[in-house]
């Protein structure tokens, strides 16, 4: 197969009947698009991926980095898109090349693994301890601080920056900040998981490792495997519009991340790392 560039929209539109209160309309509406992308590693299959096209790379990037496949962006030689033989467009296949101890790891990572498909809700399908997760990762120790004011930011500011959302209504998002709550970088994605790999793996392209002076926000709940992917960026604070789960605590306490839950109306809970929280 031949690779080359290609762009893929991440809305669709659709015919739909729209009922109001007496009658149906058909109407042209938009829907966020859901397709798969298949993820190679030195032209062998390793995983299908169920996302929203768009930032495929940073999605790939974020994916390896939290499978501990990649740590630092230089590992990654090249990413591009493939063209069957005939010469039609494949923009739902990403091969990726890694060099050095990455492409070591990959060996090791592909060996006996079978060929899987992972939807748009799952995280590290699979994995099933902490003890698992958490080998070869390091304990997020960074002394990062945070206001209050500052944390009841955080909604407005990603709500504003998810222009997706805004047109189909059907996208999770992920916003990187600072710690005076500025906006570093955004992705949307039909998964809540892709959402936080798309802008980890955007900081790993753009070399902005470690993440120590982070904070991840993410739209829905938080989940264990949200958690594991900030761990092993090294980011120290965790927040939700919505409720953590209890794997996603234990893993946030076991690992040193601050995770703060309900970031909504001006207050929210705090389940791991209170002391990074200015009050």
């Amino acid at each position: 197969m031949l690779c080359l560039p290609f762009m893929n929209p991440g809305i669709q539109q659709i015919d739909v009947v729209r009922v109001a209160a007496q009658t149906g309309v058909p109407v042209i509406d938009h829907t966020a698009a859901e397709e798969p992308l298949e993820l190679r590693l030195g032209g062998e299959p390793f995983v299908v991926i169920m996302r929203t096209p768009g930032a495929d790379r940073d999605l790939a990037a974020g994916f390896l980095l939290s499978e501990q496949i990649v740590r630092v962006g230089p590992e990654i030689s090249a990413m591009r898109y493939c063209t069957d033989e005939d010469g039609r467009d494949s923009p739902n296949v990403l091969s990726v090349w890694l060099n050095g101890d990455a492409a070591l790891r990959a060996q090791h990572a592909m060996s006996g693994r079978r060929h899987v498909a992972s939807n748009s809700a799952c995280g590290v399908c699979g994995r099933r301890s902490i003890d698992d997760l958490m080998s070869g990762a390091r304990r997020v120790d960074a002394a990062m601080t945070v206001a209050r004011v500052v944390i009841d930011s955080l909604p407005h500011t990603l709500r504003a920056a998810q222009d997706t959302f805004e047109r189909t209504g059907g996208l999770h998002a992920a916003g990187l900040f600072d710690r005076q709550g500025t906006l570093i970088r955004v992705a949307e994605d039909v998964g809540r998981h892709n959402a936080v790999d798309k802008v980890i793996g955007a900081s790993v392209m753009a070399g902005d490792m470690p993440m120590s002076d982070r904070a991840l926000f993410v739209s829905g709940r938080t989940s264990f495997e949200i958690v594991q992917k900030a761990v092993v960026a090294g980011i120290p604070i965790v927040a939700a519009v919505s409720a953590p789960s209890s794997l996603a605590v234990e893993l946030a306490r076991e690992a040193g991340v601050t995770l703060l839950g309900f970031v909504r109306a001006g207050g929210f809970n705090i389940y791991a790392g209170q002391e990074r929280v200015l009050l």
